[in-house]
């Protein structure tokens, strides 16, 4: 019995080393990455549920840190608009790419920029763990070609793209 444990930890243990985690690219200017960005498509998470017209603001602090206010409409009354704010910062200044985000002390998450257009017009966004993805842009509507190729830059990376929620963007 005890060799069966020790050969189930050893196996857990190689296959979370064994595990790839996404490429990031090599640098962000956080200047210009501020300001506004609106969700084109996401997978599913349940802080996003039910919402559409979906954006994220992300504000240079004093401090180096970035405010992050995220905001959408519910799908059943476009009316109601919720928000949520938090605040980003780079880890490790040797990889601007993978910032933490944190809406609720003591909790934070990952935010790994995988893709991110030269003139800031659109990123692409996930975690290690692979269940957050996101495709921004600074406009409310993507082209075919653009979206196709983030999704397939996804795909490459070991995302599964299939759950994709697509965000409407027809609030006024």
């Amino acid at each position: 019995m005890k060799k069966i444990i020790i050969l189930i930890i050893m196996l857990i243990t190689i296959k979370s080393f064994s595990q790839t985690k996404p490429s990031v690219v090599s640098s962000v200017d956080i200047k210009r990455y501020s300001g506004l960005w609106y969700e084109i498509a996401r997978l599913p998470n349940p802080f996003e549920k039910n919402l559409k017209c979906i954006t994220a603001t992300y504000t240079l602090r004093d401090d180096g840190k970035i405010t992050v206010l995220n905001a959408g409409h519910k799908i059943d009354d476009p009316a109601k608009k919720t928000s949520s704010k938090g605040v980003a910062w780079i880890q490790d200044k040797n990889e601007p790419a993978k910032l933490k985000v944190q809406f609720f002390w003591p909790f934070s998450g990952n935010y790994w920029i995988i893709e991110l257009d030269k003139d800031y017009r659109y990123v692409l966004v996930g975690d290690p763990s692979y269940k957050y993805l996101w495709i921004l842009s600074r406009e409310k509507v993507m082209d075919k070609e653009t979206y196709k190729r983030l999704l397939d830059k996804a795909v490459s990376e070991g995302f599964d793209v299939k759950p994709m929620i697509t965000v409407e963007h027809d609030c006024k």
